[in-house]
């Protein structure tokens, strides 16, 4: 492959885990490269000196707008907006400005499988990774989950396949990425705080469908009228799921539906493939959707049946989505850390039949806390408030149930030990993001997990 970027100025705006694997990657190609962060030397630590060490020129604390304007390419971190002023004056300019997604999708060879949406890309993500795999194929799981998408050009071996995770910051940072098979599982407001609008949102989301071709297909939620309207855009052969047998008013190539003890896949004019789930790692009908998204891109990625079936009976789920810690004088404590807005903490309570305690507050993202108040009658028992938007939370619930303010994790976990009976659920699952208290929301179920284990 030419080194396109061989002798050029690179520019890589923020230095987390994706910005790092793209700096190694454009090393790798021949490029100068530049890494800058809002963060100190001190903040970032072992990264900044590995980076120095490496090459890299370090600018920390800033942006120097000589920098990037002086730049061939700009290859911006998810967590970087493109409405930054010192970006768009960079595009003004005439610069590339690229995501890290875009950038290692330059130097893949293998289809891409992406899923985006607001709510369950991480399990659906890893669960078509493990279907895949249990047909034999070498594949590279990552993307928004867990590794970086450039991590992937940097392996000694080559994979069969990539299942990535794609989040809406990354897929407004794509120009000529090439999603094989493109699934949309739902759209809730969520990054309020980041768009203008739930339309802007929805449109980043829309990407994924921008440069399919022939021989690719898209996997959509069918009950969802958000997803069918941006899946219109499209321009290849669409495969719905639904839990209820919705119509979706688009044509349809084939789907999945539920069916008694778990599902059933038909594809085109084909017989139906009937798939059990009884895995309690995929329980509540969000993990059914989940599975059958999964199952569909698997099969038409090529997995046999049997594959597909091994892999839903084995997957063991992931840390931080309705992750089930112990159980204590029988009581259970569930980690739904990875609950970072309202409608996934929903899918929580949904999913469990009753008399919980939860956990929730953070950093609100802007939408109303309404819904959740409405789920929770009947089922939660009262709510332990936590983090900047504990007062709204609580303003919120009103008197319609019991509100216990404590203010920190730690605190959390006593009452709730404290309040919680044979037979209760304690239910962390936020609704809300982690920063004004954690690292990112893995710290946060981190905690949670080390807290309760030690009770």
């Amino acid at each position: 492959m030419e080194r396109f970027l061989e002798g050029k100025s690179v520019v890589v705006y923020g230095l987390g885990k994706s910005g790092i694997a793209a700096a190694r990657l454009l090393l790798r190609e021949g490029a100068r490269v530049s890494g800058i962060d809002a963060r100190t030397e001190a903040d970032l630590g072992e990264p900044a000196a590995a980076l120095r060490a490496q090459g890299v020129t370090l600018s920390l604390g800033s942006a120097p707008a000589d920098l990037l304007n002086s730049a061939d390419l700009i290859v911006l971190s998810p967590g970087v907006p493109f409405g930054l002023p010192e970006v768009q004056r960079a595009r003004a300019a005439g610069i590339k400005i690229w995501g890290e997604v875009e950038l290692a999708s330059k130097f893949l060879e293998g289809p891409i499988l992406g899923i985006t949406g607001t709510n369950g890309k991480s399990t659906t993500t890893a669960l078509t990774g493990e279907l895949l795999a249990q047909s034999g194929k070498r594949v590279f799981v990552g993307g928004n989950l867990g590794r970086p998408l450039a991590e992937a050009p940097l392996q000694s071996e080559p994979f069969d396949a990539y299942c990535i995770e794609l989040s809406s910051f990354q897929l407004e940072g794509t120009d000529s990425l090439r999603v094989h098979a493109a699934a949309l599982l739902n759209l809730t407001p969520d990054h309020l705080d980041r768009y203008s609008s739930f339309a802007e949102y929805g449109a980043a989301k829309a990407r994924i469908f921008h440069n399919q071709r022939e021989g690719d297909f898209a996997v959509v939620n069918a009950e969802d009228s958000g997803v069918i309207e941006l899946a219109r855009s499209a321009r290849v052969p669409v495969y719905g799921f639904s839990v209820d047998a919705a119509r979706s008013g688009l044509p349809l190539a084939g789907g999945a539906r539920r069916a008694p003890g778990g599902f059933q896949i038909q594809l085109g004019g084909s017989k139906p493939e009937a798939y059990a789930l009884s895995n309690p790692a995929l329980r509540g009908d969000h993990n059914l959707k989940n599975a059958m998204a999964a199952a569909l891109l698997a099969r038409l990625g090529g997995a046999p049946h049997e594959a597909v079936q091994r892999g839903l009976s084995s997957f063991s789920g992931l840390a931080h989505r309705m992750e089930s810690v112990r159980t204590l004088n029988g009581v259970e404590w569930i980690n739904d850390s990875k609950a970072t807005n309202v409608d996934s903490a929903l899918v929580a309570l949904r999913a469990l039949k009753g008399n919980i305690w939860l956990i929730a507050g953070g950093r609100g993202k802007g939408a109303p806390y309404a819904p959740l108040v409405e789920e929770s009658r009947g089922k939660v028992n009262g709510i332990l408030t936590i983090g900047e938007d504990a007062a709204a939370l609580a303003a919120a619930f009103g008197s319609s149930l019991p509100i216990h303010s404590c203010e920190s994790l730690h605190r959390a976990v006593e009452r709730a030990r404290s309040l919680a009976r044979r037979g209760d659920v304690v239910l962390l699952s936020p609704a809300c993001a982690s920063y004004d208290q954690f690292q990112n929301f893995e710290d946060r179920g981190d905690t949670f997990k080390r807290l309760v284990r030690a009770l």
